[in-house]
């Protein structure tokens, strides 16, 4: 137990993600890079797509490194192993961590001391959407008060801030606000999403090739729903440019669910509303997002014995895949017409 008056090292780190060339990183890449930090200490929180927390404090002793010194080999391992640069923010729990590298230039380290003075030093001028939990709509309340920033609300009684954001809100607002976050790093934490990205051989203005991807990337993200004993309630899909510009849509999905078919169909859907006619795509990435346990997901009864058919398949591709490899089944969609074959010409509509 660390004696009063004591000084104590920080030692959570936030870590982000990006590849060399500043673009995302892929989800093989991701969880390599969990494992890298995994070497240092087993309280590793992932947080999908790009992002990591690390309670570091058990390995101070065994490195011979305080948490900065550590973050920095991180750093080293990443780009010499994996070509992912990391920027790190280093503090004494997550919020700080995560404030130090949003601070961080990229690629660099950014340590907040565990000093009281040191922490209200760093966040004094900081606006107060840089708090964890304070919204847009939080932070008007809080401005219509004078309390734009984190020095002020600091300052403020706790009973003004329970009076403006509720007694619950307030209270943790106010904590916060004095770089106080109780918040532990929870390792091996359930995913919040499950991301899968295809890059495509060419710039590809194929709609039909970006479909017969999509319905591949939506299949993966199934199985693997699946197979975590999860589903989603909500698909967003990334798009690529050749330019490296991107366009994010996310779409609400009637009930979770983790069934392929529906998941596609929403893909699909998304695809369709983006209009990308003459646009040259490189990449593709689907994530599924808000999931819940699998339980949570009502399927609903129909007497279509097509939808119930379908369920059946689906179920005995799982074992398959279980048994022979992910790779073992896979959606003829993904195949695409024949080599050496021209796929039928649709009749014209009258």
């Amino acid at each position: 137990m660390t004696p009063p008056g004591a000084r104590r090292s920080p030692g959570t780190l936030y870590v982000r993600f990006r590849t060399a060339a500043d673009g995302p990183i892929d989800a093989r890449q991701y969880e390599q890079l969990l494992g890298l930090i995994g070497q240092f200490t087993p309280v590793v929180q992932a947080l999908p797509p790009d992002a990591a927390l690390a309670d570091v404090r058990g390995a101070l002793r065994y490195f011979d490194r305080d948490a900065a010194g550590i973050a920095a080999l991180i750093r080293l391992r990443a780009l010499a192993w994996h070509g992912v640069r990391c920027t790190i923010g280093v503090g004494d729990n997550p919020q700080l961590a995560r404030i130090a590298a949003q601070d961080a230039p990229p690629g660099g380290i950014r340590s907040v001391p565990a000093d009281p003075r040191a922490v209200a030093a760093f966040l004094d001028r900081r606006p107060a959407s840089a708090l964890y939990g304070v919204g847009p709509a939080a932070a008007r309340a809080l401005s219509v008060y004078g309390l734009d920033s984190i020095g002020r609300i600091a300052a403020a009684p706790p009973a003004t801030l329970q009076r403006i954001l509720g007694a619950r809100a307030g209270r943790a607002v106010s904590e916060r606000a004095r770089g106080i976050d109780p918040t532990p790093v929870t390792p091996n934490a359930a995913a919040r999403s499950i991301a899968a990205e295809h890059r495509l051989v060419h710039d590809e203005l194929d709609p039909d090739r970006r479909r017969r991807a999509l319905l591949s990337l939506a299949d993966e993200l199934g199985a693997r729903l699946r197979a975590s004993g999860q589903a989603a309630r909500a698909l967003t899909l990334t798009v690529r440019y050749a330019d490296r510009s991107t366009t994010t849509r996310t779409r609400r999905l009637d009930a979770p669910t983790a069934h392929g078919p529906a998941l596609t169909a929403a893909a699909y859907a998304l695809h369709a509303a983006l209009g990308l006619q003459r646009a040259r795509v490189r990449t593709l990435a689907l994530r599924a997002e808000d999931l819940c346990r699998a339980e949570r997901a009502a399927r609903q009864l129909t007497f279509d014995p097509v939808d119930d058919k379908a369920h059946r398949i689906e179920a005995a591709v799982d074992r398959a895949r279980a048994r022979f490899g992910a790779t073992a089944v896979r959606p003829a969609g993904t195949f695409g017409p024949a080599p050496g074959r021209t796929p039928p010409r649709r009749p014209a509509r009258s």
